[in-house]
């Protein structure tokens, strides 16, 4: 268990070294190209001072999480430790869950990036249009899906306190749909200094905690590096933020936390380690369809629904403090509902 845990910390180091340190050059580079962000005229007007600042920042936590889990992913395979042999029946669908995660991430990260750079070149903030997302995002996650079917993964899912559940092929499109949702929650999220990578930092240690109950250590090593990724992230990105991470961080970061959950075979879990990203996609739902019903009342102050505490005096750092407290209540919560209703004999 020694070992385990050093392996586990080592993962989280490493990613945060590599993702500040990337930082250290990627955020000159970004300036020297003129990859700025363009604010809204919408937005807080406070905002305006923020224009110009680098976006796609997220290429400095997207490298750190690709390298480190790839490594510590071969290391898992290759070990040869009596103590990994025990748990080596898990082996094979586990690596096919966390390289299928990180390809989940990595397409979404892509199709972010298309959009950041299309944003950058017309130097307004509009980039694809929201059927070219959608219908990129979709065909991702049917990708995704569609290896972890072919590779014998099922489509059975846990669910705590009740057990295995086979959804059959509603497995797919019910997992399509969630995943698309999740990944367009994290990116709606994505608008108050260093709010995503924070909040992804705890749903990624409840992740790691979850892995580790289960004895999934390629999937701990895995949380791990998004974990040490998005806090070495967090060093140029906490308020007053010195770079963006655009949407090719935080689709990015949406599809990795879908691979994270994914890989516990607890999607279900998505509902509680993800609930301020729901609660700003729903904020935003809730919005237009108030303004629409009553011709033009607005039911928040604005949406999503930071932008709201935001109007109504709090600061980017209350906003990010309080956010991040409630996940990490849920993230408790969501390790409790593993340890106590899951039977580990399942896996």
């Amino acid at each position: 268990m020694v070992v385990y845990g050093i392996w586990t910390f080592c993962a989280a180091i490493l990613a945060f070294i590599i993702s500040a340190v990337t930082g250290r050059f990627l955020i000159p580079y970004l300036h020297k190209l003129n990859f700025g962000q363009t604010i809204l005229e919408i937005g807080p007007s406070w905002h305006k001072e923020k224009q110009g600042t680098p976006i796609m920042g997220g290429i400095m936590f997207i490298i750190a999480i690709t390298v480190v889990t790839i490594i510590s992913t071969v290391v898992y395979i290759l070990t040869d430790n009596a103590f990994f042999e025990t748990y080596r029946a898990n082996i094979s669908s586990e690596v096919i869950y966390v390289f299928a995660g990180l390809g989940l991430a990595l397409a979404n990260g892509i199709i972010g990036f298309v959009d950041d750079y299309t944003k950058v070149v017309r130097k307004r903030n509009l980039g694809l249009t929201a059927v070219q997302k959608l219908i990129a995002q979709f065909t991702v996650a049917a990708a995704y899906l569609a290896v972890l079917g072919f590779s014998g993964c099922g489509t059975e899912t846990v669910i705590p306190f009740v057990g295995k559940v086979d959804l059959g092929f509603f497995f797919y499109i019910i997992s399509a749909v969630v995943i698309v949702g999740i990944v367009n929650a994290v990116n709606l999220t994505d608008g108050v200094d260093g709010l995503v990578g924070s909040l992804t930092f705890f749903v990624a240690v409840a992740v790691m905690l979850i892995a580790s109950a289960l004895y999934c250590l390629g999937l701990t090593a895995f949380s791990a590096a998004v974990a040490g990724a998005c806090l070495g992230f967090l060093v140029w990105n906490f308020h007053p933020a010195k770079v963006f991470m655009g949407d090719t961080g935080s689709l990015f970061l949406g599809g990795a936390v879908c691979g994270l959950v994914f890989a516990t075979k607890m999607p279900v879990l998505l509902l509680p380690l993800g609930i301020v990203y729901l609660c700003e996609m729903f904020s935003v739902m809730l919005q237009v369809t108030y303004f629409k019903l009553t011709h033009g009342k607005r039911l928040f102050k604005m949406s999503p629904i930071h932008h709201h505490f935001e109007m109504s005096g709090w600061s980017e750092v209350k906003i990010v403090a309080v956010f991040s407290a409630v996940t990490a209540v849920f993230g408790i919560a969501s390790f409790l509902l593993t340890v106590f209703g899951v039977k580990f004999a399942i896996y």
